[in-house]
């Protein structure tokens, strides 16, 4: 212990700073002095000195543990209080209605305030009643003591009858005062044990609250981090962005923020779900920043945690964390390999997203942007594309591929051209297909409207016209062609042209490049396709030319997929209602495995009509529809009912789904189940709805493309 000696400085006595520093391998006190009248240069030495005394008492693991089993019960202790005050006040409402009218949400701000209100007013009721049975406590207890007494009494007089002994009288009454003096007894035993033992249950509850939500200053925690878990609950989440070096969540934590959970960490698919709003100056841009190191939080791979904004919800985080190793495992065989045909105005299977599901490629109606560099596994989408476009005997398939590679060789004999190579004479030969593709939707325009119909071509139309066929146009390594010096700028303004007005028109068109950049892709065509899929991206500015602005800012990014490694993994938009990772099927065609000739040739029998139909025609599964198919005229339906008919119309899709796997699937239509009566529900109206508005939906898509 080291004493200070006031020093005279000026006639008066002035400190000096005393600042004992233990050596970690001596266990040797070293005193420093800092003496306050010294010269700047001399006291700005001491007071670095002084810092560096505090980092490495910081680093002292004695001192670490102190620190952090401190933190934790003070930070217990101040969580356990923060709850008690919610528990008993309307504070927790204020939040959410505070939250709520900083989100321009004014339904959930009256909502909070019914809440509150009806809390205040049970609050009230109770306080009442409280009152009112303290006023007739004196006039209950008399009358519980003289019933319990005449009780005894009756039976004393019951068994001194029996016993022929007047002294039994007082029998029951004695008996019940001994036992009262038992209790007392006891009581006085086991007291003084338990009141001692309070202090210590309650410091040991709030350690073990401080613990769990890691209270403790990040530098006072162990080094490996304690209880890290491969399941990411809150805690574990918390933990995460906790531990990211992101300055203006690093002060929200210090500054005690607690998250309001949107939606809590829930079981989806093959990974978890959470949805929680971020602090004031923590965008969701931040997080997705650092990806890397929330995966390695997280303990997974990059690829397996997904940080992202909905686009309904600013400043909420949707993060989802795929189960260790399911996206680097194999996807299961593309379902049209062995058997089965396909309907261009159904669409074909193509993909599985994150959680597993199906993703079903649509051709009618629509048109694609396939970016990632090489190696990233672009074809693997387009061959099942293609396949499943073959395997309907009404589709036309032509492909350009600006180089000469040899995807698309084995599928020659069921397209209707195949050109390859990077010279200007394949260049030319994709112009006269893009200008000859202006006339061809011009013509079917003019035919629709001949027709009396301003909708789209239908497949009875195509069958009945074959001029009105459906056509898939591939233009492979497209970079070639918009940025070739004589013919670049006429193949830009015939490609938006084309894909502005082809989609209803049974016209589909397919733009592959590894380029991504403003040089090698038309001005706007990533706004104007529908399907938008993004393989490894070198940079964000990349990304967003191909999946639309503001897409890496907001945590859809393939910039950490990594090419040779994720191969056939992409980010994608236009598959669902918002944009998300998928998984393309591989169709293999390599060294002693083909699977891509059998399918051609079945593809090729359906042509012709030499051969049976092969299987089933693919139905893509359609949750709404098979939902508002079972529900049928009742008004409302318990889920539970609802799941067992839609395992009864589509066993193979539906046997399997829980009351969780109806609710994601009708959620973002906004018709997800509901609580009536305490039993969850699902309503026909909210379907009906929902129904329309995606076909609303559709008919805005199909005239947005005539702009």
């Amino acid at each position: 212990m080291t004493d200070t000696v006031p020093e005279r400085v000026n006639g008066h006595a002035e400190p000096k700073i005393s600042v004992i520093k233990f050596e970690p391998e001596t266990s040797t006190a070293v005193t420093t002095v800092v003496d306050p009248a010294a010269p700047r240069s001399r006291r700005r030495v001491r007071i670095d000195h002084l810092r560096r005394v505090v980092v490495e008492a910081r680093d002292h693991n004695t001192y670490r543990v102190l620190v952090r089993h401190g933190s934790y019960v003070v930070g217990g202790t101040r969580i356990l209080t923060r709850r008690a005050w919610d528990s008993r006040t309307t504070a927790r409402h204020e939040r959410m209605m505070r939250a709520a009218e900083a989100a321009g949400n004014e339904e959930l701000v009256r909502q909070w305030e019914q809440r509150a209100y009806a809390y205040r007013f049970a609050r009230h009721k109770r306080r009442m009643d409280l009152l009112q049975m303290a006023l007739n406590a004196p006039k209950a207890i008399a009358s519980a003591a003289a019933s319990a007494g005449s009780v005894l009494l009756i039976l004393g007089i019951m068994l001194a009858c029996y016993n022929h002994d007047v002294r039994d009288v007082l029998t029951p009454v004695n008996t019940v005062i001994e036992l009262i003096g038992w209790v007392a007894f006891i009581a006085g035993v086991v007291w003084e044990p338990l009141l001692y033992s309070l202090p210590v249950l309650a410091v040991a509850g709030a350690w073990t609250v401080g613990r769990t939500r890691q209270t403790a200053p990040t530098w006072a925690l162990p080094a490996g981090g304690e209880d890290r878990d491969v399941v990411p609950d809150e805690n574990a989440i918390l933990r995460a962005l906790r531990n990211l070096g992101i300055p203006p969540l690093n002060k929200a934590f210090k500054e005690g923020w607690q998250p309001r959970w949107v939606q809590p960490s829930t079981r989806s698919g093959n990974g978890w779900h959470a949805q929680l709003q971020l602090p004031e100056g923590v965008p969701v841009e931040m997080i997705a920043d650092k990806k890397e190191v929330l995966a390695h939080n997280l303990m997974r791979k990059p690829i397996e945690v997904w940080p992202t904004e909905p686009r309904d919800q600013a400043g909420v985080l949707d993060l989802w964390v795929a189960d260790p190793g399911v996206l680097t495992k194999p996807v299961p065989p593309w379902p049209l390999l062995t058997e089965g045909t396909a309907d261009f105005f159904r669409g074909v299977p193509v993909a599985l997203n994150a959680r597993g599901e199906q993703v079903v490629g649509r051709l009618m109606a629509a048109n694609y942007l396939v970016a990632g560099i090489m190696g990233s596994g672009k074809s693997s989408l387009v061959v099942c594309l293609l396949l499943g476009a073959m395997l309907d005997p009404l589709v036309e398939i032509d492909v350009h591929v600006l180089a000469y590679n040899s995807d698309y060789d084995p599928m020659r004999p069921r397209l209707r051209s195949l050109v390859k190579g990077d010279d200007d004479e394949h260049v030319v030969a994709a112009m006269d297909t893009l200008r000859a593709l202006a006339g061809e939707v011009s013509r079917r325009g003019q035919e629709l409207e001949r027709l009396g119909t301003d909708t789209k071509v239908t497949r009875e139309m195509a069958e009945r016209d074959p001029s009105m066929r459906p056509r898939i146009v591939v233009f492979d390594e497209v970079h070639e062609l918009f940025g070739h010096k004589e013919h670049g700028k006429e193949a830009k303004e015939l490609a938006l042209k084309v894909t502005k007005k082809a989609r209803k028109t049974a016209i589909m068109l397919l733009w592959v490049t590894p380029d991504a950049d403003a040089a090698s892709l038309p001005r706007g065509i990533s706004k104007t396709v529908s399907h938008r899929v993004a393989f490894a991206i070198n940079d964000h500015q990349g990304n967003d030319a191909i999946l639309g602005t503001g897409m890496h800012k907001n945590g859809y990014s393939a910039t950490t997929l990594v090419a040779g490694e994720d191969v056939g993994t992409a980010m994608a938009a236009g598959f669902g209602k918002t944009p998300g990772l998928i998984r393309s099927y591989y169709v293999r065609k390599e060294a002693g495995v083909d699977e891509v000739t059998p399918v051609v040739e079945r593809a090729m029998a359906l042509y012709e009509g030499t051969g049976p139909e092969d299987g089933p025609t693919f139905e893509p599964l359609d949750p709404l529809a098979d939902v508002a198919a079972v529900l049928g005229d009742d008004l409302r339906m318990l889920t539970q009912e609802v799941l067992h008919r839609l395992a009864e119309r589509r066993p193979d899709a539906y046997r399997e789904w829980g009351p969780s796997d109806l609710k994601r699937a009708l959620e973002p239509y906004g018709a997800e189940p509901y609580k009536s009566g305490g039993k969850s529900t699902v309503s026909r109206d909210r379907v009906q709805d929902a129904i329309l508005e995606r076909l609303a939906e559709d008919l805005d898509d199909e005239g947005g493309d005539e702009d």
